[in-house]
């Protein structure tokens, strides 16, 4: 499966942005889908991810009750829509799929990735 990344962009403190991942093939409802982000010097560390069928998610705490990961198979397409973003939480998204039915929160199980997108969030 291929990815494409798109919804980053500049945000004030406490603003909101919705970030897309598009997939192309047939099987993406067969993938549990993550979205993982990098900052600079920092290691690619997960944010959220979701099962194939939908009904499992994960979120890291730094954005529990603030960042919702969702999907719709019908589109080929995952989101996140991030709502209070700090400063902090600048840095390049990824999405991500694995065919591995196992390890939803395991970046080392995601092998299909997306080219990123980058997100700013200063005032």
């Amino acid at each position: 499966v291929q990815l494409q990344a798109s919804g980053g962009g500049l945000v004030q403190p406490g603003g909101s942005l919705k970030l897309s991942c598009a997939a192309s093939g047939r099987t993406f409802s067969s993938y549990n889908m993550g979205w993982f982000r990098q900052a600079p010097g920092k290691e690619r560390a997960i944010v959220a991810a979701i099962s194939w069928n939908g009904f499992s998610r994960y979120y890291v705490d730094s954005v529990k009750g603030r960042f919702t990961i969702s999907r719709d198979n019908t589109k080929n397409t995952v989101y996140l829509q991030m709502n209070s973003l700090k400063t902090e939480e600048t840095a390049v998204y990824y999405c991500a799929a694995t065919a591995r039915g196992a390890g939803l929160s395991d970046i080392r199980v995601y092998d299909n990735w997306g080219q990123g997108t980058l997100v700013t969030v200063s005032s």
